[in-house]
């Protein structure tokens, strides 16, 4: 009951319960049960959590090859008796290299790609939510690597996490989200001609993919747009797209954005309102579901006798 819930509405899952199981659970039943098992369950990660906190953890061992990632997200969600309040979503998982033939050259090319994608959500709070990111990473080996990177947008509070949690780690402005702050700012450059925008942003992208910055931030502080300039500037380091992906680093994370976007679909649907505590329940059980270790999690919590 508790891993249908995470997968779906509580009255959704009332109505698989009759339709499949010839059973009768109403909805208001299923939420019940799933409070009461999702808060074990969450208290067990908690105590899993504490157990390696970043001050007590001993990286003991050579570096492994295998190359990891870390991506960092946020998005809001309406909690009752308090309002909206940002979800903070952190995703870890190997880095490994898919080949496919480009059309236009005929070559074979590498594109690293996610793969033993591990999820956790926090509700509002960078200080529970960094310890348990680091959890995760512990727990898919993140430390150990040799090379690893951390992929995400331009929030302040990520880049914070990144530097204290993973200081050996790549960190990469996601490229998808520096593309739509570079068409953003040929909008406004050429706010008159859509036309001009366009080509303005055909060629700037070509030069933010190369590393080259200040080609595009030379024409925004001469058009006295030097607010939309800072965030490239602040973040040159982390778009040094050209070298990352010469490197085997992702640039992207649309295979980890997508799966984000469903532990977003269980909490913001439409109508949903939560407590906090049923929240905290769900974002856990949600996790569990998304990364396939919900069983694992499930056997800890409630060891048989």
């Amino acid at each position: 009951m508790a891993w249908l819930s995470g997968l779906v509405p509580f009255e959704k899952v009332e109505q698989i319960f009759e339709r499949i199981g010839h059973r009768q659970a109403p909805h208001s039943t299923v939420y019940r049960q799933t409070q009461a098992y999702g808060e074990r369950i969450k208290g067990y990660q908690e105590q899993q959590q504490k157990r390696v906190a970043l001050q007590r953890t001993v990286l003991k061992g050579l570096d492994h090859r295998q190359a990891k990632g870390v991506r960092l997200d946020g998005w809001m969600m309406h909690i009752r008796g308090e309002g909206w309040k940002e979800c903070k979503v952190g995703a870890v998982y190997d880095v490994n290299q898919r080949f496919s033939l480009n059309l236009r050259t005929g070559e074979v090319e590498a594109h690293p790609c996610a793969t033993n994608i591990g999820y956790v959500g926090v509700l509002d709070d960078v200080a529970h939510f960094a310890p348990a990111l680091w959890a995760l990473a512990v727990a898919h080996q993140v430390p150990n690597a040799a090379r690893s990177s951390v992929t995400a947008d331009g929030a302040e509070w990520i880049w914070n996490v990144a530097t204290d949690y993973f200081p050996d780690s790549v960190q990469i402005v996601d490229w998808y989200h520096a593309c739509q702050h570079l068409w953003a700012a040929a909008e406004v450059l050429h706010a008159e001609d859509p036309k001009a925008a366009q080509r303005w942003f055909q060629r700037r992208r070509d030069d933010l993919f190369k590393g080259h910055i200040q080609t595009i931030t030379r024409p925004l502080h001469q058009a006295g747009l030097s607010d939309l300039a800072r965030y490239f500037q602040t973040h040159q380091r982390r778009m040094q797209y050209h070298t990352f992906r010469e490197e085997g680093y992702p640039i992207g994370s649309g295979t980890v954005e997508s799966e984000v976007k469903q532990f977003k679909t269980r909490l913001t649907g439409p109508g949903m309102r939560w407590s906090r505590p049923a929240a905290e329940q769900m974002l856990v059980i949600r996790g569990a579901v998304l990364d396939r270790s919900f069983d694992a999690l499930w056997d800890a919590a409630f060891p048989q006798n």
